[in-house]
């Protein structure tokens, strides 16, 4: 059985992944048939580079993605385009409908960032708020 994983490179501490197709039996670093993307968590945002024509092609032929490749292939609608071809879309159906796809992606993405950058602003102003209040417990007590 063949699976799609990644396959750790780098130094230590800051990893950097190969996307692989290998023989499920083959050592995570060991032996593997052919290299379809790469992925690199340390990079902010995280960089995914896939081949999309292989990765359509060994999904094809039955090869079985881990949880986390599935959702780096999700990540960049790769899913959703093969889900759409398979259904029998034309391909102008399946572009303009990407097209819509990356434009709510990017939104989401914003919105995201969006929410954590008013997390971190809420968490400062609570630290500094906290010091002056438990200075006044001390006083008090």
């Amino acid at each position: 059985m063949v699976k799609i994983r990644l396959r750790r490179a780098g130094r230590k501490k800051l990893p950097f992944y190969q996307i692989v197709a290998a023989d499920a039996r083959a050592p995570r670093d060991g032996k593997f048939l052919e290299v379809i993307g790469h992925y690199q968590p340390t990079a902010k945002p995280h960089a995914i580079t896939i081949d999309k024509e292989r990765t359509a092609y060994w999904l094809g032929v039955g090869a079985q993605p881990t949880t986390t490749v599935r959702s780096l292939i999700r990540a960049t609608g790769l899913l959703h385009e093969l889900n759409m071809k398979r259904r029998g879309r034309s391909d102008e159906e399946v572009t303009a409908e990407m097209e819509k796809w990356q434009a709510r992606e990017t939104e989401r993405r914003q919105k995201r960032l969006a929410v954590k950058t008013r997390r971190r602003q809420a968490k400062k102003a609570a630290e500094t708020q906290e010091p002056a209040v438990s200075a006044k417990a001390e006083g008090d007590g």
